[in-house]
């Protein structure tokens, strides 16, 4: 081997190490997505969502009620705060209709059908007791119960019929009558129709709207085909025609869609005063308390129209945002809805979700100027505790299948042990510390002796 100069044998130079090449940077818009798909994935999503979304929704409702209801309760030589706190009264018994039904069992839940149906139905028939019923803007749908207090049956007749039509569908399927288009019908739509019978005695369309919404979601569900399904939509639509060309005042309202003027006698005084609040909102609204629709310009400002005083005080930031919660509400309903094995949970899940969801759309696209207006308030937002009443008992069903989802039971057994245990570390950390500290340490020594350490 040839040496150096200096004799020395010649350094021999390391290869280079070849550059590794850089991965590639992640997209942070497909890493959120992704984040967000694993987050809408997790079992305690939809618990999360009707939980939230729901209680939300009631306090902002309860706010704005604040807000649009004091001017009419000072032009009725009332305090101001007169409608919030009747309608904070309803709010807490109704919180506490939804923890009571988000902890009773689906078998109590069926139980509970044919009572309330028939409790229902009895009210709406002492509805039309002359003495007993009571009339409000023309409609006799109210009975008083004492005081400032009435009582709307017709809004306890959605949760019976979401029930009784759970119930009475999950019982076919697990006969396996559904395959037959008479079962299917009978005696869900006779009922429902009698239900829609005896509303429409005292004249509340929208409220009938309302119930027919509830029985062609319980029809989708239960897989009735499109030749039963559009029959009995034709019947609906025929007799919906019928009622709204013989009376005067339900033509006036369909022809106040769209409109941007009172018109003849203002008769789309309403309308156009709603459009008139979202219009003077703006983006983030006039502020809290600051609307100028309800100083009697808007009437119904803290009932049907409540979302049109939300828009001038809110903004389109506020109006939104409620849409958003309605929105993730019925989301979780129908994924509560869908996950489940239980005929009866999927019923009754997708007749709630409906129900809220139809009344939610119609209230809004009235404010909006794009459908009639139906005298329907918007859930768990509008003044009015027997609206209030039954939608949270909905409410609390809806948590109830949530928390049912075996994958949601699991979670949430995981979750709940864990404050015991810490309680217990707590008790008895004064004797258990030393024998677990003593564990710890043997374990440690037989490690290292295993290892060929002295």
């Amino acid at each position: 081997m040839p040496g150096s100069r200096t004799g020395r044998p010649p350094v021999q130079r390391a290869s280079k190490r070849p550059v590794a090449a850089r991965p590639p940077r992640d997209n942070p818009l497909r890493t959120l997505y992704v984040r967000a798909r694993k987050a809408w994935d997790r079992p305690l999503t939809a618990y999360y969502l009707i939980l939230g979304g729901s209680l939300l929704i009631t306090v902002l409702g309860l706010v704005m009620v604040y807000s649009a209801s004091q001017i009419t309760a000072l032009q009725l030589s009332l305090p101001g705060s007169y409608f919030f706190r009747k309608q904070f009264l309803a709010a807490c018994i109704g919180g506490v209709l939804l923890f009571v039904a988000s902890r009773m069992p689906v078998r109590l839940h069926r139980a509970l059908a044919y009572p309330m149906l028939a409790g229902s139905v009895f009210l709406m028939i002492l509805v039309q007791v002359p003495g007993i019923g009571v009339a409000v803007n023309g409609n006799q749908n109210w009975i008083s119960v004492g005081g400032p207090f009435q009582l709307q049956p017709s809004e306890f007749g959605k949760l019976a019929l979401v029930l009784w039509g759970a119930d009475l569908l999950a019982r076919k399927q697990d006969k396996r009558l559904l395959t037959q288009w008479k079962h299917m019908l009978v005696p869900l739509v006779p009922v429902a129709f009698m239900l829609l019978g005896l509303i429409m005695l005292g004249g509340d369309m929208g409220t009938a709207i309302i119930l027919t919404a509830i029985l062609f979601g319980l029809l989708w569900l239960s897989g009735a085909p499109t030749r039963l399904f559009g029959g009995v939509l034709s019947i609906a639509v025929t007799l919906g025609f019928i009622l709204i060309k013989t009376s005067p005042n339900r033509m006036g309202r369909l022809a106040c869609i769209g409109a941007t003027d009172p018109g003849p006698n203002d008769q789309c005084w309403q309308a156009v005063h709603g459009i008139y609040a979202l219009a003077s909102g703006g983006l983030f609204g006039s502020g809290l308390g600051a609307s100028v629709e309800k100083w009697g310009q808007l009437p119904e400002a803290h009932t049907d129209f409540i979302f049109a005083v939300t828009g001038e005080e809110l903004g389109l930031a506020g109006t939104l945002s409620v849409l958003a919660l309605f929105a993730a509400l019925g989301y979780a309903g129908i994924r509560v809805a869908g996950r489940t094995e239980d005929p009866f949970v999927r019923y009754a899940a997708g007749g709630v979700t409906t129900w809220i969801t139809a009344q939610a759309v119609i209230n809004v696209g009235a404010v909006l100027g794009l459908l009639p207006i139906a005298g329907v308030p918007l859930p768990l937002f509008s003044y009015g505790g027997s609206a209030l009443l039954p939608t949270m008992f909905a409410i609390g069903l809806l948590i109830a299948f949530a928390r049912d989802d075996p994958a949601a039971r699991a979670a949430l057994a995981m979750r709940q042990p864990r404050f015991g245990r810490k309680r217990a570390a707590v008790r008895g950390s004064a004797g258990a510390a030393g024998p677990r500290r003593w564990n710890t340490m043997r374990r440690r020594a037989s490690a290292a002796r295993s290892s060929g350490e002295r």
